[in-house]
C-alpha cells in the first residue's frame, strides 16, 4: 500500500554543515500491517515519517501510496500534505484546550464543510472505538494522559485517512499507562484495519506492536524484518545490541556447513548460526540472549545442538519472576536469567548451556 524508494534527506547546517538524515531508504508496507521505524534518537526515522506526511521535502526517491506518486524527484512531483489524506499523531498530541472532546474530533470535519448530522454520526462512531463516547463534553484539559492521547488518535481516525502515522505517541506517558496505551493501540490499528507508521526508539513498544520492524541507524535501514526476526536473528552487531540485551564473545570461524557454523572463542568452540555471507575465517561476535544462557549447578549433556561450559558466579539480582545472573568464564562475563529457584551464590562454580540455534554468529565489523 506503501512504496519507499530510495529516499535520500539532506540538511544544511551552519554549526554540522551538510546532515544526511535519510540515505537510500527504501521498504514497503502492505495495506492494513503496522511497519515500524525503530532507532536512536537522531538516526532519520522522524525525517522519514515526515517526508510521507509532506512535511519535509527529501532530496531524492520516490514516495507512492497504492501505486500513485504523492512524491518523485525523477518526475518532478510534490503533492501537498493536505492533499495526501494521512492522519498523524505527534509526541505533543496537540489537542486544542478551548474545545472540548466532541469539538476537537469534529473540527476536521468542519473544516471540509460536512453536514451536522454526518460529523455527529462520525465523530460518535470514532469516539466509541477509542473509548471516549461518554466524556463527549469535557474539557480537553480535564482529560488523563492516556485519554488525551486517545483524542489525538480519535481526530486523525475521524478523516478516515488511507495512512496513519504515528511520530512517539506514547513516549509522554508513565510506564504503566504506556504499556496499557499500547494493547489499546494494537486492538485499534487491527480492529480498524489501519495501515500505520510508527516511529519509536522503544524496543518494547515495536516488538509488541508491529508486523513488521526497520532498525535505523545514521540514516541508514540496517535490517527489515518480523518483530521475531529482528530479535532471533540481527544482522550485525548494531541490531543485535539495539534490539534487547545480549551478550556477545569474540572468536574466529573454523568451519562453515550450511547455515551452521563452529567458532573458536575464549568459551572453547562453540556451535552457532551463521550470519549472512559467513565464512570460514571471519572474525566473529557470536551473540547470544542472556535468556538463553541456560544455567545449571550440575553439568548438562551438551548434545549435538548446545554448548556447555563451567563458569564462576560473580553476582546475582532478585528481580521477582527471574533472577539476573553474572557469570565468568575466564575473563569472559556473560549475563543470564534464571529461575528464582536457583541459589547459587557468587563465589560458587556453576555450569551453563547455550543452544546452537540461540547462538548468532556475526560479522565483528
Amino acid at each position: 500500500m506503501l512504496t519507499v524508494r530510495g529516499l535520500f534527506t539532506e540538511y544544511a547546517t551552519e554549526r554540522d554543515g551538510s546532515v544526511k538524515a535519510a540515505q537510500d531508504v527504501s521498504f514497503d508496507v502492505p495495506q492494513g500491517k503496522l511497519f515500524t521505524l525503530l532507532g536512536p534518537s537522531g538516526c532519520g526515522k522522524t525525517t522519514i515519517l515526515r517526508s510521507i506526511a509532506g512535511l519535509e521535502k527529501p532530496t531524492a526517491g520516490e514516495i507512492a501510496i497504492d501505486g500513485r506518486a504523492v512524491y518523485s524527484f525523477a518526475k518532478g512531483i510534490f503533492v501537498a500534505p493536505n492533499k495526501r489524506n494521512f492522519g498523524m499523531v505527534f509526541q505533543s498530541y496537540a489537542i486544542w484546550p478551548h474545545m472540548n472532546v466532541f469539538q476537537n474530533v469534529a473540527f476536521p470535519l468542519q473544516v471540509r464543510r460536512l453536514g451536522r448530522k454526518l460529523i455527529r454520526e462520525k465523530v460518535m462512531r470514532i469516539l466509541q472505538a477509542v473509548a471516549l463516547d461518554k466524556l463527549v463534553d469535557r474539557d480537553a484539559t480535564k482529560l488523563s494522559g492516556g485519554q488525551q492521547q486517545r483524542l489525538a488518535l480519535a481526530r486523525a481516525l475521524v478523516m478516515e485517512p488511507q495512512l496513519l502515522l504515528l511520530d512517539e505517541p506514547l513516549s509522554n506517558l508513565d510506564a504503566k499507562l504506556r504499556d496499557r496505551m499500547r494493547f489499546e493501540l494494537k486492538r485499534l490499528q487491527r480492529d480498524l484495519k489501519l495501515t500505520t507508521i510508527y516511529v519509536t526508539h522503544d524496543q518494547t513498544e515495536a516488538l509488541a506492536l508491529s508486523h513488521e520492524i526497520a532498525v535505523m541507524n545514521e540514516g541508514r535501514v540496517i535490517q527489515i524484518g518480523t518483530p521475531r526476526q529482528i530479535y532471533d536473528q540481527p544482522r550485525d552487531r548494531f541490531v543485535a545490541d539495539f534490539v534487547g540485551s545480549t551478550n556477545f564473545i569474540s572468536g574466529t570461524v573454523l568451519a562453515v556447513a550450511g547455515s551452521r557454523c563452529v567458532v573458536s572463542s575464549p568459551l572453547g568452540e562453540l556451535k552457532a548460526r551463521a550470519g549472512d555471507g559467513m565464512e570460514k575465517s571471519a572474525a566473529v561476535a557470536v551473540s547470544v540472549r542472556p535468556e538463553d544462557v541456560e544455567l545449571s549447578e550440575t553439568e548438562p549433556v551438551a548434545g549435538d545442538d548446545g554448548n556447555v561450559c563451567k563458569a564462576t558466579v560473580i553476582g546475582r539480582d532478585f528481580l521477582g519472576d527471574y533472577l539476573d545472573f553474572q557469570v565468568a568464564v575466564g575473563d569472559v562475563v556473560l549475563l543470564a536469567k534464571a529461575h528464582p529457584s536457583l541459589r547459587t551464590p557468587a563465589g560458587e562454580t556453576i555450569y551453563l548451556r547455550m543452544k546452537a540455534e540461540k547462538c548468532v554468529a556475526i560479522r565483528d565489523q
